[in-house]
């Protein structure tokens, strides 16, 4: 395993009078792809908002390539290099795809300012952005919205994507093109942190597994030994991969 990029070590998160993780611990090995499965409920969205400085751990640290990020806001964990694309897609219906992606690039502030070869990129992935440049966001349908949420976040280069539930909802030809992307950021050295339930895209990335219930990581390893054991995968999740 390579060293971590990004380590939780015991963190519990309370939001209002709720506890909701319960002492998480969860190694995200740079350049890899890390999944984080479990059933519905179990905190994998409050792991990602807490890694995020969206929501505040109460106790437990957070640690980026060593050093303690665990109280730093959400700007700063921008500046780290970290993206994030939260399971509602979080776009602006109001804006057009080309103006999304304008408030998403920090650094330029016109279309013809972008990366043209990235923006070429991301366009051959998600070619429906293209299609309706400017159209406003609202308007696309829930496949596409997903295309561009994902754009958003790798319009300029990222350390760190994280994405909740990429696939979820997507017609089969959308999920491959999405699968293709992130296939193509890993190899580029960008390390992924995906909260997914189909369980081909899941093999089809994975390269470490974490599995969350009530709160904790309850294991952790290979995704290829957890996909080797049967009576594991009933265990942890309940089905078999």
């Amino acid at each position: 395993m390579k060293p971590p990029l990004l380590q939780l070590q015991g963190v519990h998160t309370h939001i209002g009078a709720y506890h909701i993780l319960h002492g998480v611990d969860l190694t995200v090995p740079q350049g890899e792809v890390s999944l984080l499965l479990g059933r519905n409920g179990v905190g994998k969205t409050t792991t990602l908002r807490t890694i995020m400085g969206l929501w505040r751990a109460s106790s437990g640290c957070i640690r980026w390539e060593g050093e303690d990020i665990t109280h730093w806001p959400t700007p700063r964990m921008a500046d780290l290099g970290m993206a994030y694309v939260p399971e509602n897609m979080g776009i602006f219906s109001d804006l057009t795809v080309e103006e999304n992606l304008l408030l998403a690039a920090r650094t330029v502030r016109r279309a013809d300012q972008f990366d043209a070869q990235r923006l070429q990129r991301i366009m051959e992935w998600f070619p429906a952005l293209k299609t309706f440049w400017r159209h406003p966001a609202g308007k696309l349908s829930g496949g596409q919205k997903q295309m561009l949420a994902v754009a958003r976040a790798i319009i300029e280069p990222r350390r760190l994507l994280i994405v909740d539930e990429p696939s979820k909802g997507l017609a089969p030809a959308i999920v491959d093109n999405m699968v293709q992307a992130f296939k193509q950021l890993k190899a580029e050295g960008v390390t992924l942190l995906l909260v997914e339930q189909n369980l081909q895209v899941a093999r089809a990335l994975g390269d470490q597994v974490a599995v969350m219930d009530d709160g904790r990581v309850v294991h952790a390893g290979g995704l290829q030994a957890l996909m080797d054991d049967e009576v594991l995968q009933q265990r942890l999740l309940g089905l078999a991969l």
